[in-house]
């Protein structure tokens, strides 16, 4: 039996020639003479399936193990590129130990960037070795001078300008016994290793397969402070609907905060067919303002804006203020309709039908949720379907619209998302999407894959030093730190969590701190966190007279222990980079269970927060600083600046004593301070 092999062309900066190659028997491999195995690349995930995530000026630390038969030496490089470069950048990788390799490049630009491995049997460094250890045994190598010779004459073909020059001489020096000094000196010279690093010989390299991706979003998707409100609940007039205008006499406020993102639920024309009055009454009274999740009327759905916000150009105009405050909107974007929403006329086909005819309502047993039908996305028609939710994000960022929170993203298939993000970032490229899903962890982090920038996390739900360091541990030390871009939020307007609801002062300052120091991203759900609202429904974790159900009024010139906290932490975060990633963070032993200490460092801007997990009692213990990791000496006196309090102490050596009593202040953030 005769079978054919094609071998495709490869471009790469060694040179691979397209060649086909006719074999009988056993399936032989195509190069028999390659000798470099490349395994266990990192980052990798999902065997290249899907890109890492970056932001511009990330360095990029990729490693492998790199193995040949026999004690030849092996020359590995690094290849990268931007998706819209013709050419490869080489780097060479080195040995760390116990055949791992690394080297690392950085992404300076939005878009993708690729990356692979190329290795082979460096047989001119192999050579090197031998020979020098044979001089060092006292043997004459003429003869393996000689055997130098076409390397060298290789590498004279590869080099340019004066090196060529240089290295067409050696060939000839080899050559001559009656310069056999000079000839191993050249041989065992470092100024010879530098040349056949720079003009290798690659013969037979090893590849690694497929290559690999990095999605370098731009800066915000690493770093961002998002302030959620209902536009509706703006006004500073008791009794009266807020509107667009209303959300921008607030601008000055929320920025001064020091938050650049303006989150706001659904801003669409709501339906009236079974529309939820207060507290999710089944029936809502004369006036009542319904759920914008309930998006839909006659008036449009979901690229229409509610009339009692505004027009479509007031909220442009919101949208234009809040980049003069060094903001911007995202937008929800809630994939479901209410029974009055045009598609339920004109596409009947995108919902799924009851044997009586019906469109079937959505459901959560024992909860019904009669005002809000599900998308169908199974539906024979799923073409013009995702096409249709492809116009809505592409007509939201012809708005000016370049972030969007997607509500409950895993109840939609996961081709879908990955298919309309790719979609929209065509047009869009700078397109930011958080995923709003707390489901399991694996459809967390496979919509994370699929594309979403940032992700909303189990944070809400882990309340103690052991929890939050088992998590924390999970997506800043495994493979999600390469996928998973976490986004803290101590509440939603969806969740009033069981910790908050006695409305202790220090349980919220608590909260809020962790969220935004543990990870670079982070939200709040506006006035209500920020008054401290906690009342539930009781039982659940959800809020009594919950702004999903109706307009709220709030007092928005009350200030707060919390409120100054929050202005205080978002300007260090903005002015100390460490605060500014998730993934350096570094967990440091306080042999106490309520008093959890963690470090992040950037260069030399290195940060020790230390957090009192109990916000009922003083407590006081010793913490180890990694002294050793910051390379203090253990005898040198170092300054440690609280800048919470302006505070400064003097420690020295790993252990130091810490001490908070949470209704003064239950956390210390220190900068530690080396001179």
């Amino acid at each position: 039996m005769s079978l054919l092999y094609t071998m495709p062309t490869i471009t790469t900066p060694s040179t691979i020639k397209h060649t086909t190659v006719t074999f009988n028997g056993a399936d032989i491999p195509f190069d028999g003479q390659k000798r470099v195995v490349i395994e266990r690349v990192s980052p990798e995930i999902d065997k290249g399936r899907y890109p890492i995530k970056a932001v511009p000026g990330e360095l990029i630390s990729v490693e492998a193990d790199i193995i040949t038969d026999g004690h030849d030496k092996i020359a590995a490089r690094l290849l990268y590129k931007h998706n819209a470069e013709q050419q490869w950048t080489e780097v060479p990788m080195t040995l760390i130990n116990n055949d791992r390799w690394g080297a690392t490049f950085t992404v300076e630009k939005q878009g993708r960037y690729l990356y692979t491995i190329e290795a082979w049997v460096d047989h001119i460094a192999s050579w090197q070795h031998e020979i020098i250890l044979k001089i060092k045994d006292g043997q004459y190598v003429n003869s393996e001078l000689l055997a130098g010779v076409p390397y060298v004459e290789g590498m004279a073909q590869r080099a340019k300008g004066d090196d060529k020059k240089t290295l067409k001489a050696i060939a000839k020096l080899f050559k001559d016994k009656n310069q056999y000094g000079d000839a191993i000196a050249i041989a065992q010279s470092p100024q010879f290793t530098e040349w056949f690093n720079t003009y290798p010989e690659r013969q037979h390299p090893a590849r690694h397969e497929p290559i690999l991706g990095v999605e370098v979003d731009r800066e915000k998707a690493g770093f961002s402070t998002w302030y959620c409100l209902f536009p509706r609940s703006a006004s500073q007039e008791p009794g009266r609907h807020g509107t667009f205008r209303d959300v921008e006499m607030l601008l000055p406020r929320i920025s001064g905060m020091g938050f650049d993102v303006l989150y706001l639920p659904p801003i669409h024309p709501i339906g009236t067919t079974f529309r939820k009055g207060k507290n999710n009454s089944v029936t809502s009274a004369p006036g009542e303002p319904g759920v914008p999740y309930g998006i839909g009327s006659e008036l449009g759905g979901h690229t229409a804006i509610h009339p009692d916000l505004g027009t479509l150009d007031d909220f442009k105009h919101l949208v234009e203020r809040c980049k003069e405050f060094g903001m911007e909107v995202a937008m929800d974007l809630a994939i479901q309709c209410s029974p009055d929403h045009p598609w339920a006329k004109e596409h009947p086909e995108w919902f799924k039908k009851r044997p009586d005819g019906t469109i079937q309502y959505a459901e959560n047993p024992p909860k019904k949720y009669q005002d809000i039908y599900p998308v169908y996305f199974e539906t024979d028609e799923w073409r013009s379907l995702w096409e249709e939710l492809r116009h809505v994000m592409l007509t939201w960022g012809s708005w000016g619209v370049r972030m969007i929170r997607v509500d409950n993203p895993h109840t939609k298939p996961f081709a879908f998302w990955e298919w309309v993000i790719a979609e929209v970032k065509k047009v869009y490229p700078d397109m930011i999407f958080l995923s709003e899903a707390f489901t399991k962890p694996k459809v967390m982090q496979e919509l994370a894959k699929r594309g979403f920038a940032q992700s909303y996390t189990y944070f809400t739900w882990r309340n103690t030093k052991l929890e939050l360091e088992e998590y924390l541990t999970e997506l800043t030390q495994t493979d999600m730190k390469y996928y998973y871009r976490p986004n803290f939020w101590p509440t939603t307007h969806d969740i009033n969590p069981s910790i908050l609801q006695q409305g202790h002062e220090p349980q919220f300052l608590i909260r809020y701190f962790l969220a935004a120091t543990l990870s670079a991203n982070y939200g709040i759900f506006g006035p209500s966190f920020e008054l401290m609202e906690h009342v539930p429904i009781p039982g659940k974790e959800e809020y009594l007279n919950s702004e999903k159900y109706e307009v709220r009024h709030w007092d928005w010139n009350e200030t707060n222990k919390l409120t100054y906290l929050i202005s205080l932490v978002n300007r260090i975060r903005r002015e100390n980079p460490a605060l500014q990633k998730t993934s350096n963070l570094h967990f440091c032993r306080v042999d106490d269970d309520a008093l959890m200490a963690y470090l992040k460092v950037d260069g030399t801007n290195r940060l020790l927060m230390v957090v009192n997990m109990d916000a009922y009692n003083r407590r006081a213990n010793m913490v180890q600083v990694p002294i050793w990791q910051l390379g203090i000496p253990d005898w040198k006196e170092y300054t440690v600046h609280d800048l919470l309090t302006g505070a400064y102490y003097t420690w020295r050596g790993e252990w130091n004593y810490v001490e908070l009593d949470p209704y003064v202040l239950p956390m210390h953030l220190f900068r530690i301070e080396v001179y």
